[in-house]
């Protein structure tokens, strides 16, 4: 009988066997990972708001879920979670972009210090342009928000330098920058701090090329001070909250993400102790055969995070008790009693700097229903993941 280079392959590598013959909720995507992560390896998360599922369950799962930016002894867990802490590692809220992980690493290494470094709102309050939503209310002066960020830049070095395994959730690729000095930020000034000026910022979609650019920056610095760090790399299914290209909010998504996609993938084939973790693909790829997104059609309802992390528990986890605990962690993720709206608001309690682009929208809406945008104008003041 003849052979050819299909002949022996697993049965991952056909469609019918690894999909079509596979119940929906069971298909796994990946198949044997470069590195596996003991209960004993020190992991931190950072990126867009998906990643805050990953971060969470890995904590309640027994795994050694590393937080070095710690909650201040005087503070309650209500104030804690208002302030942000636990959301990450550390405080530093969502880093949507690879450009903004690579400045984040930069500044908190004292490698570059943006020339628009605080936003003054009123009398007396002052916002981090790199972490607009991570203090209510903001800080009350300059100073304070120095030995804040000097604080948690501290935490975001023990981070790095600590770690055992890196998660990192790429969500975007739209992004408004400095054109003094090509600082990014998060969100665009304007929408929760700061005040926009087209001679002050401009706005930058990043391509493949840019964005491998940035992440074998960072992957090359971060060997730098840790060099046994094995990192996990992965795109977050949500789509964009707005796009600031003249298209179609749904177009500037499917692009995103494939370039984002498309950048792991070259990343993962590059680079040593670099994985890639298929979550877009189980939630957003639709081959499941479920609907994994809630009525927005943006949130992840809670049964996608449940596929995800069983398939991410199968794959990295080494078997043990770890194996158990995240099982558990698992099943408590199917909905209860409640409705499936309810479900998924419960399950999507997020911290997403993106969402003030809908707030704005809404209130902008509301304002003046009729009003048009001129065509001369971009739309969304910004992008969002």
């Amino acid at each position: 009988m003849k052979t050819n280079p299909y002949s022996r392959l697993p049965a991952s590598a056909y469609w019918r066997q690894a999909v079509a013959n596979v119940p929906p909720n069971e298909i796994d995507p990946m198949v044997e990972p470069p590195f596996r992560i003991s209960p004993r390896d020190k992991i931190v998360t950072a990126g867009s708001c998906f990643a805050q599922h990953i971060g969470r369950h890995l904590a309640k799962s027994g795994c050694d879920y590393l937080v070095t930016e710690k909650l201040h002894p005087f503070l309650t867990g209500g104030a804690a979670r208002a302030l942000n802490y636990g959301v990450y590692s550390a405080r530093y809220g969502n880093v949507y972009t690879s450009r903004q992980l690579l400045q984040l690493f930069d500044r908190a290494y004292d490698r570059f210090t943006p020339k628009e470094n605080c936003w003054r709102e009123g009398t007396g309050v002052v916002i981090d342009p790199f972490r607009p939503q991570i203090q209510e209310g903001g800080f009350n002066s300059v100073r304070e928000l120095d030995l804040d960020r000097a604080t948690h830049f501290a935490a975001v070095r023990e981070a790095f330098e600590t770690l055992d395994v890196f998660i990192f959730t790429l969500g975007l690729t739209e992004a408004w920058r400095s054109r003094e000095d090509g600082a990014v930020f998060p969100l665009c000034p304007g929408v929760a701090g700061g005040e926009y000026t087209a001679a002050a910022h401009e706005f930058v979609n990043f391509g493949v090329e840019e964005v491998v650019a940035d992440m074998t920056g960072f992957l090359e610095r971060l060997r730098g001070v840790n060099p046994d760090a094995r990192v996990i790399l992965t795109v977050s299914p949500v789509p964009l909250v707005a796009t600031a290209e003249r298209r179609h909010v749904m177009v500037s998504t499917m692009a995103s993400k494939s370039i984002l996609r498309v950048a792991c993938d070259m990343l993962e084939r590059r680079c040593d102790q670099v994985a890639y973790f298929p979550s877009y693909e189980i939630v957003a790829g639709a081959y499941c055969g479920v609907d994994y997104f809630g009525p927005d059609r943006r949130s992840v309802t809670p049964e996608g995070v449940a596929h995800v992390m069983r398939v991410f528990e199968r794959r990295f986890i080494k078997r043990g008790l770890v194996e158990e605990a995240l099982r558990r962690t698992v099943k408590a993720l199917a909905p209860t009693g409640s409705g499936p709206t309810d479900a998924v608001a419960d399950a999507m309690k997020l911290m997403c700097d993106e969402e003030a682009l809908e707030f704005l929208a809404l209130r902008t809406e509301s304002a003046s229903p009729k009003a048009d945008i001129p065509s001369s104008s971009r739309s969304g003041e910004g992008d969002g993941e």
